[in-house]
């Protein structure tokens, strides 16, 4: 089904800079069409977030992702924060609700669940040994959703101060990014940007340690099958690349935003086509 864009389209989007390459509304905007929504989902590229919020809701914009790099600072700006968002100490979805002809910007994060449920696919989180690389935003979003799940977790950093301190929140062990290669477990996750383009010969991990985990997944996208995923697989890993993280976090949002089940295939179709990769192709989906 098309939307016909008029006076009643509800408009949604997301917040960031840059953000004019995301591929949010790729899925979101086939999701409102094949519901029959009457609405559409814009690239908002900000530079001065507080002004950018109040503009829209003075426009009328019920809802918005949030990207980087305002994930945390987005929380002083909002009205009301969920005790989940609050925990992980960052935002990525923001409701502009309309109380009374107040408006109201309300957070939370779906960040979490997008992990948790590209990752249920393959493994059983409760009781999973899982080594997380990163200590920022996204690992601290996937590690607490990590241990919501029952998962023990092995924080893995470059810097020493910010990865104790992500593992001190978090209530997990840390150890340093160079002492990666002693560890195993039964997944090992990259939240770092290691790996993107244009760096996409590069891993965050040496190759011969992999064969000791059962699932790999890569937060990256770009380019979609990274090193990382390319030498888990010659290691005998089910993989999980980027996109389906993207696409669960934002499944969440669209039902938080329209109280509908999202189509979930048509939503991965959109995904994969936006990076011109097929469905099925090895290192290409986290269908495997």
């Amino acid at each position: 089904m098309t939307v016909i864009i008029n006076g009643k389209t509800v408009l949604y989007g997301i917040v960031g800079n840059p953000v004019r390459h995301s591929l949010s509304p790729a899925m979101h905007n086939a999701a409102f069409a094949e519901l029959g929504e009457n609405c559409v989902y814009l690239p908002f590229p900000v530079q001065d977030l507080d002004a950018g919020l109040q503009g829209l809701k003075a426009l009328g914009v019920k809802g918005v992702s949030v990207t980087i790099p305002y994930k945390e600072a987005v929380i002083p700006l909002l009205d009301e924060i969920d005790s989940v968002a609050r925990q992980i100490g960052a935002v990525n979805t923001v409701e502009i609700k309309d109380v009374d002809g107040k408006k109201y910007l309300c957070g939370s994060n779906t960040d979490w669940l997008g992990a948790n449920r590209a990752l249920s696919e393959k493994v059983q989180l409760r009781g999973a040994k899982v080594v997380l690389l990163g200590a920022g935003g996204s690992a601290r979003a996937i590690g607490f959703g990590l241990l919501q799940q029952g998962a023990q977790v092995v924080l893995c950093s470059r810097t020493e101060s910010r990865g104790r301190a992500l593992a001190a929140d978090l209530g997990c062990l840390w150890c340093p990014l160079a002492d990666a290669d002693t560890l195993h477990g039964d997944v090992l996750i990259n939240a770092t940007s290691v790996g993107m383009q244009p760096e996409s010969d590069v891993s965050p991990v040496p190759a011969t340690i992999l064969s000791r985990f059962q699932v790999v997944m890569d937060i990256v996208y770009a380019p979609l099958a990274t090193r990382l995923l390319m030498e888990a697989e010659v290691a005998g890993c089910q993989v999980i690349n980027g996109l389906e993280m993207l696409l669960y976090q934002g499944v969440a949002q669209f039902e938080l935003w329209t109280g509908k089940p999202a189509p979930v295939e048509l939503m991965r179709q959109k995904l994969y086509q936006a990076t011109g990769n097929v469905l099925g192709l090895k290192s290409g989906t986290g269908k495997r």
